[in-house]
C-alpha cells in the first residue's frame, strides 16, 4: 500500500479507504481527480467543435444525434444513476470492515449489475423507435426515422456506461480516485477520431442538412464511433481493480451479503431519478418543437459549457470527500460530517462564483467556438447565460444531494426531487405555451436554473434540522465576499472585451474560432488576477488557505 502522507503521491493509488479520505489527502485526490476531468473536457469541448463542423448546430441532423446520443444517459440515470453514484460508495465502505475488506461484495455488486444492464439494454435498443417517439415528438417523419437510426447504434452505450461506473465508483470507494476521471479522455480520443474520418468521408455540415438524406454508412460511422468511445472508457478500468486490491470473479449467489440493504438504499434512489426523467421527457419533447432555433442541440452544447467548472472542481472535491463523508456517517461522527459540509462548500464556492460571473462575461466568446456563424453563436450564449444563473445553487445542492446519499436517507432526497419537478414540468409547460419559439430554449433553461435552486433551499433546510447548525452564516459570508470580489473582476472582463471590440457580429470576440479563444484567454486572465487580487487585499481566509501554502513552496524552492 502506498503512503498517502508521501509527498509526490499519485492520488489514485491510494487504497485504503480512511488514509485516502485523510484530510492531508483531500486536496492532492481532488487535485488530481481535477487534472483528469480538465483533460477529458478539453478534449471533450474538441469533440463538440468538430460535431458541430460534421453535422451543424440549429440543424435537423444535430438535433436528432443530440437527442439519440442523450437516450442511454437518461436510461442509464433511470436504472441506476443514483444505486451506483449515491448507494455503492457507502456501502463498499461498511462492507470494507468484513474479514474479506469487502472483495466478496464487491464481487457479488458487479455481477448483479452487469446482469441487469444486459438485459436493460436488450430491451431499451429494441424499443428505439418508442423512445424516439417519447422524447422527440417536435421532430418530422424524416427526422423520426434519423433519430431512430441513431438510435439504435447509441442505445447499446447503456450497458458501457453502467460498466464504467460500477467499476469506477468501485474503485472510488477503494481510495483509487484517478481512473474514473481519466478514462474519458480515451473516449473523447476515439469520438474525435471518429468524427475527423466521417468529415473526410462525407463531408462537413452543409453537405448533412436533409434528414432524408442520411445514408445507413454515415449513421453507422457518426453513431457507432461513440458507442466505441463510451466501450473503450468502460473496459479501461479493469486493469486498475488490482490497484485497488480487487480481482473482479463473476458470483452469482447474491444472497447473504447485505444486498438486501443495498437495494433498499437504492430503491428511493431509483424513483428518485425516475421522476427526473419525467422532467427530461418534457424538456426533450418542448425543445424539439424549435427545431432551426436554439433546440436539443443547442440547449446540450450549453449544458456541457455550463458544466465544465462543475465537473473539473465540485466534481473533483466532492467525489474525495463523500469517502470520507460515508466513513463519518458509518463511525457516527456527525460533528466531523458537518464540518466536511462547510469547508467542501466554501472550497468549492471559491471558484465556482468566480466562474458563474467570469463565464457569464465570456458566453459569447466562448460560444463561437462551438457555433458556425454569429446566430448560432447568439442562440447558445443566450441559453448558456440562462443555465449559469443556476450555477451557485447547482453546486450547493450536488454538495448537499451526497450528504443525503451518505446518510441514507434516500427517501428524503426523493421527496424534495419530487416538487422539484412539479416546479420544472409546470415552468416548461408555460414555456412551451407562451414563449416565442426562438426562445423556448432559453426559458426551459430558465427554469431550470429557478428550479435548481427550490431543490438546494429544500435540501438545506432539511439537513439543518436533521443534522444542526450547518455553519450556515459563515458559508453565505463568503459566498458575499466571493461575489463582490467576482463581480469587480467581470467588471474589467467587460472592459477588456470592448476593447477588443464587443460581442456584436462580426466583432473580434467572436468573430471566429480561434479569436474566441484568444478573446476568452486574454479576458479570462484579466479576470482571474483581479479575482485573486481583490480576494488577497481584502485578507479572504479561503482564498488565504489556498493560496499560503503554494507561496511557502515556492519560497523554499527558491
Amino acid at each position: 500500500m502506498t503512503d498517502p502522507g508521501r509527498e509526490g503521491t499519485d492520488a489514485a493509488s491510494v487504497t485504503d479507504i480512511p488514509d485516502a479520505a485523510a484530510p492531508s489527502t483531500i486536496g492532492r485526490a481532488s487535485a488530481f481527480l481535477a487534472s483528469g476531468t480538465l483533460v477529458s473536457r478539453a478534449l471533450g469541448f474538441v469533440s463538440l467543435i468538430v460535431l458541430a463542423t460534421a453535422i451543424g448546430v440549429n440543424s435537423a441532423a444535430g438535433d436528432t444525434f443530440a437527442l439519440a446520443n442523450q437516450l442511454p444517459n437518461n436510461i442509464y440515470s433511470l436504472v441506476a444513476g443514483g444505486l451506483l453514484s449515491a448507494v455503492i460508495v457507502p456501502q463498499i465502505v461498511k462492507a470494507s470492515l468484513n474479514n474479506d475488506g469487502g472483495a466478496g461484495f464487491i464481487n457479488k455488486v458487479i455481477t448483479l449489475g452487469l446482469t441487469i444492464f444486459v438485459v436493460v439494454t436488450i430491451i431499451a435498443t429494441a424499443c428505439a423507435p418508442l423512445l424516439i417517439q417519447l422524447y422527440g415528438s417536435g421532430f418530422d417523419e424524416h427526422e423520426v426515422a434519423l433519430a431512430t437510426a441513431l438510435a439504435y447504434w447509441t442505445l447499446p452505450q447503456i450497458l458501457f456506461y453502467a460498466l464504467y461506473s460500477l467499476i469506477g465508483e468501485t474503485l472510488n470507494a477503494r481510495g483509487v480516485f484517478g481512473p474514473f476521471t481519466w478514462a474519458p479522455v480515451l473516449n473523447n480520443i476515439v469520438g474525435i477520431s471518429g468524427l475527423i474520418v466521417f468529415i473526410a468521408l462525407f463531408g462537413s455540415q452543409e453537405q448533412h442538412q436533409d434528414a432524408a438524406a442520411w445514408t445507413p454508412a454515415q449513421v453507422a460511422l457518426l453513431a457507432g464511433s461513440a458507442t466505441l468511445g463510451i466501450a473503450v472508457q468502460a473496459f479501461a478500468l479493469f486493469f486498475f481493480l488490482g490497484r485497488a486490491g480487487l480481482r473482479y470473479r463473476p458470483d452469482f449467489i447474491w444472497r447473504g451479503v447485505g444486498l438486501g440493504n443495498t437495494a433498499r438504499a437504492a430503491s428511493w434512489v431509483f424513483v428518485m431519478f425516475l421522476v427526473t426523467q419525467v422532467s427530461g421527457v418534457f424538456e426533450a419533447r418542448i425543445a424539439s418543437t424549435a427545431t432551426g432555433d436554439a433546440s436539443v442541440n443547442a440547449m446540450k452544447i450549453a449544458w456541457t459549457m455550463f458544466m465544465l467548472p462543475h465537473s473539473i472542481v465540485t466534481v473533483s472535491i466532492v467525489t474525495a470527500y463523500f469517502t470520507r463523508m460515508s466513513s463519518h456517517v458509518r463511525d457516527g461522527r456527525l460533528g466531523e460530517l458537518r464540518d466536511d459540509i462547510s469547508s467542501a462548500l466554501r472550497s468549492i464556492l471559491l471558484i465556482m462564483v468566480f466562474s458563474a460571473v467570469g463565464l457569464g462575461v465570456l458566453s459569447f466568446s466562448f460560444s463561437s467556438v462551438f457555433g458556425n456563424d454569429y446566430a448560432e453563436t447568439s442562440s447558445i450564449a443566450q441559453v448558456y447565460l440562462a443555465y449559469l444563473t443556476g450555477l451557485i445553487p447547482f453546486t450547493i445542492f450536488f454538495v448537499l444531494l451526497r450528504v443525503f446519499y451518505a446518510l441514507d436517507r434516500t427517501r428524503a432526497a426523493f421527496v424534495i426531487q419530487v416538487i422539484q419537478t412539479a416546479f420544472y414540468v409546470a415552468g416548461a409547460i408555460t414555456v412551451g405555451a407562451f414563449v416565442p419559439k426562438e426562445f423556448v430554449a432559453v426559458g426551459l433553461a430558465f427554469v431550470l436554473a429557478a428550479a435548481v435552486s427550490l431543490q438546494a433551499l429544500l435540501s438545506a433546510i432539511y439537513l439543518r434540522r436533521a443534522l444542526g447548525p450547518l455553519d450556515t452564516w459563515r458559508v453565505l459570508r463568503q459566498v458575499l465576499w466571493f461575489l463582490a470580489a467576482a463581480l469587480v473582476a467581470g467588471a474589467v472582463g467587460v472592459g477588456v472585451l470592448g476593447a477588443l471590440g464587443g460581442i456584436g457580429a462580426g466583432a473580434f470576440p467572436v468573430a471566429n474560432k480561434l479569436t474566441g479563444i484568444l478573446s476568452m484567454v486574454i479576458a479570462g486572465a484579466a479576470m482571474a488576477v483581479v479575482y485573486a487580487a481583490v480576494l488577497w487585499i481584502t485578507r479572504n481566509p479561503e482564498l488565504r488557505s489556498f493560496g499560503e501554502p503554494i507561496l511557502r513552496r515556492l519560497r523554499r524552492a527558491r
